[in-house]
């Protein structure tokens, strides 16, 4: 009882001293990369399976590039797997053909892991396979499973296998609620370590986590607009500020002869800014798709009108909202770029072939 007083008072201290800034000062943040600082390889293949999302549709049918679990079951097949688990959350499987290779790995983890895990293997994830674990930022949406399907699947994963965590990946998160202030949880370090076969490898700039798939590393700010919300907070200094996740990261690929492939998590730092320091970080501007949650939930009409119109302007061959993308967005989304758009369920993979 005495600790969670403690923290308590900590938290009302740091209000009361002035802790939370204005919104206009979360801009900071990223690194200043040089243009084609990185020589991305082209896939022949990539394929993308949504472990996890906010929303499923068992009878959702198969469009373009997407391939539905639920259309898929084959007929004699128990009506208990149709369902998938949904939630607020998000995980990826994502794998990559280089140079006729297969590569795999995973990225972000959900967070209630009896529904994660039982999606994993009605999905038919090969853990053996997999590679490199990925998490995009310290939120417990993303790696609130994480550690219990490490656990539970030790065998099978390789040992020595690498998690790579962007700065401040360990640290302690809050939200600011109309009732107070909550811990958003903390993944920690010895959590991890003391699993015995995971590898931390922390970074901050562009790193390869599979052949044919890169680590974005720290994201740079260049929109005004961008701006990060003054209710998600970290610790530093002994008080609490608005965070501005100087470490959370996303996943791009580079599918031959078609551009860019680009996969945020939450995209807390802009996902324009996230699309911008992958082109310019590739060198390359097009971009095939653009996948994951935006985090426009809850924004204002004109904050999500200009993020629309720039990513209107990149014009991706694919978009592909997940997610804390919020119903609003999705919906500007699919009124704006019709010939793009693609409503995203759990369980669904995205084939992108040449």
């Amino acid at each position: 009882m005495e600790k969670k007083m403690n923290r308590r008072e900590f938290v009302k201290a740091s209000l009361a001293t002035g802790a939370l800034v204005l919104a206009g000062d979360m801009v900071k943040g990223g690194m200043n990369l040089a243009y084609g600082a990185v020589k991305i390889p082209e896939v022949e293949k990539a394929t993308v399976t949504v472990i996890t999302d906010n929303y499923y549709d068992a009878l959702k049918q198969h469009y373009k590039i997407a391939r539905r679990y639920g259309i898929g079951i084959k007929p004699g097949t128990d009506p208990y797997k149709i369902n998938l688990h949904a939630e607020h959350g998000l995980s990826y499987h994502i794998e990559t053909v280089l140079s006729g290779n297969p590569h795999s790995f995973l990225f972000d983890y959900g967070v209630d892991f009896q529904g994660v895990s039982r999606n994993m293997e009605l999905l038919n994830i090969d853990f053996r396979a997999v590679e490199a674990l990925g998490l995009s930022h310290g939120h417990f949406d993303h790696w609130g499973a994480f550690l219990e399907i490490l656990k539970s699947r030790k065998e099978e994963f390789r040992k020595g296998i690498p998690i790579y965590i962007g700065e401040e990946g360990f640290v302690e998160r809050f939200g600011q609620l109309p009732g107070g202030v909550l811990s958003l949880g903390q993944l920690k370090r010895e959590d991890v370590e003391r699993l015995g076969f995971v590898k931390v490898v922390e970074i901050k700039d562009p790193t390869s986590i599979v052949p044919g798939a890169y680590l974005t590393g720290s994201i740079e700010r260049v929109t005004e607009y961008e701006k990060g919300s003054p209710y998600l907070l970290i610790e530093r200094g002994g008080k609490l500020v608005p965070d501005n996740f100087i470490g959370e990261y996303a996943v791009v690929l580079n599918l031959k002869g078609k551009g860019l492939i680009v996969l945020a998590g939450c995209a807390h730092p802009g996902i324009v800014n996230i699309v911008k320091h992958a082109q310019k970080m590739t060198g390359i501007d097009k971009v095939h798709a653009l996948m994951g949650g935006f985090h426009l939930t809850g924004a204002k009409p004109e904050l999500i009108q200009r993020t629309v119109a720039d990513i209107k302007a990149v014009n991706p061959d694919y978009i592909v909202p997940t997610h804390c993308t919020g119903y609003e967005a999705i919906t500007v989304f699919e009124r704006e770029m019709p010939g793009q758009f693609i409503l995203n369920t759990a369980g669904t993979r995205y084939l992108f072939t040449v």
